[in-house]
């Protein structure tokens, strides 16, 4: 994660706003790193089969019933809107854009 201090003038004095930005390697290196725990942990979660994995850091958050359940909690609790979903299931899926690291700034 890269930091950019910013500097505001227009208060009395100096004041600097840190500002944290993510490159595209390193949002693919945080959707690679989730993704790897994720298959790590896939044998010991067959009582979620079916169910939606929301992941960040690495780490299961919590499992949902639908995609949407999922997304929506990920947009509303994470500000920077880093997060991944994987479908619990034994099949490999591809879950269209969700399961590619996207960059937009």
């Amino acid at each position: 994660m890269a930091q950019r201090a910013k500097s505001d003038k227009s208060r009395k004095g100096s004041v600097y706003a840190l500002e944290v930005t993510m490159s595209k390697a390193s949002l693919q290196a945080e959707v690679d790193k989730n993704f790897e725990a994720f298959q790590k942990e896939l044998p010991k979660l067959s009582a979620h089969q079916g169910k939606y994995a929301l992941m960040r850091h690495g780490k299961i958050v919590n499992f949902y019933d639908t995609l949407a359940d999922a997304v929506s909690t990920g947009d509303a609790i994470y500000e920077d809107k880093i997060f991944s979903v994987q479908l619990v299931t034994n099949q490999p899926v591809d879950l269209g854009f969700l399961s590619h690291a996207v960059y937009s700034r």
